[in-house]
């Protein structure tokens, strides 16, 4: 793996999303994954906006910095993205941020768990919320757990999104995709007086599963599965 260019995606995609309004003052944190037993993570207490590669962190899967110039130290979220890398083998890459229609979502309690668009179908599935975590405690990773088999990008209960990825890339565009989907659902319901927009239906939502290996979708996909 090219650790150089790992580095500069990360950065990329901070300054990403902090132009686009995700993230403000040290919100969301981003990592990747070098190495089986070494990561590469943003720091803590920085805004995404300042972020580049000389201020980025090594660590090992206990969350213990092996390289970091300065003080530079894991943000305590951290501890979320090494759950996904433990349950998740296939994952290169976590992104935390707190997109602010997706995180509406999230607040009012509302899944984004209808396969409306064709990008839920394709790209993200259905998302659900994942139950309340105190910050920088065990209860985040704990909440995520259960849903970590069957999904690639989740709501975190009055807190954000978590999307994850084969590489830093892939794990930004399903944030981003996030992002759309919920913007465009809540447009869909102001239109309709509230109620939810309707699904594809069934036989269709089957080809469109089918399209994800031959779009060399990888990850995690529930089907045709709702939570609530």
């Amino acid at each position: 793996m090219n650790e150089e260019l790992v580095k500069q995606q990360i950065c990329d995609v901070c300054n990403k999303m902090w132009h686009l309004g995700w993230v403000a003052a040290n919100d969301g944190n981003v990592s990747a994954k070098l190495a089986d037993d070494i990561f590469i993570c943003t720091p803590t207490g920085i805004s995404k906006s300042f972020i580049t590669p000389d201020k980025l962190i090594k660590i090992n899967r206990k969350g213990e910095v092996l390289e970091a110039n300065g003080d530079y130290k894991p943000s305590s979220e951290i501890k979320m993205h090494l759950r996904v890398y433990q349950e998740r083998e296939d994952v290169g890459s976590v992104v935390h941020a707190h997109p602010p229609v997706a995180t509406a979502f999230a607040l009012a309690q509302i899944p984004l768990d209808t396969y409306s668009l064709i990008e839920n179908a394709i790209v993200i599935s259905s998302v659900p919320i994942t139950p309340f975590g105190t910050p920088s405690t065990d209860e985040v990773p704990e909440a995520i757990t259960p849903f970590l088999p069957e999904h690639d990008v989740l709501l975190l209960e009055n807190h954000g999104a978590l999307a994850m990825g084969s590489d830093v890339i892939t794990a930004y565009y399903r944030m981003e995709t996030l992002e759309l989907v919920a913007k465009t659902s809540f447009h869909a319901r102001m239109l309709l007086g509230g109620k939810a927009e309707a699904e594809i239906s069934q036989d269709k939502l089957q080809k469109l599963f089918e399209m994800r290996k031959n779009y060399g979708v990888t990850g995690k996909h529930p089907g045709y599965k709702k939570y609530s």
